[in-house]
């Protein structure tokens, strides 16, 4: 009896070890990107992409990592845009006795914070455009246009 034809796939065989999924959680929330996988596990983007579409646990481990660190960032963002604060633990000498005393410290909103998250957020209504008319038909003409438009 004849063997049934299987199809060899060829190419070198994986990389990809069930190690790799928490190795790359790890390095997700510490914000690696997928090229910076590759270069971790010495291959190629595309072979990270393949490995996604292969292991379906490798790619929830790498959702999970960037979800999480995605998520800590943006607080971060809104405590700095919001203003925040915390306790600190001052330490003082006193004629050499050590003493310690809870600060409220207060860090106010942060402009260029407020800034970012509004034009990411609400971008038709806080992005900054800029919108040059051309009056003219060469680029003198198109400069004393913008100067014109400059405040005094």
């Amino acid at each position: 009896m004849a063997k049934p034809l299987t199809k060899n796939k060829g190419g070198a065989p994986t990389k990809y070890q069930k190690s790799y999924n928490e190795q790359s959680r790890k390095l997700c929330l510490m914000g690696y990107t997928d090229k910076q996988l590759a270069d971790f596990f010495e291959v190629s983007e595309s072979t990270i992409n393949k490995w996604k579409l292969d292991h379906p646990s490798f790619s929830e481990s790498l959702k999970s990592g960037k979800v999480i660190a995605d998520a800590n960032v943006t607080a971060s963002l809104y405590d700095r845009a919001t203003g925040y604060s915390h306790i600190e633990t001052k330490v003082f000498c006193n004629q050499g006795e050590i003493t310690t005393h809870a600060v409220s410290k207060i860090y106010p909103p942060d402009p260029l914070s407020i800034k970012y998250w509004l034009n990411n957020r609400q971008p038709e209504r806080w992005r900054e455009k800029v919108e040059v008319e051309q009056s003219g038909s060469n680029i003198a003409d198109v400069i004393t246009s913008l100067i014109d438009k400059l405040p005094n």
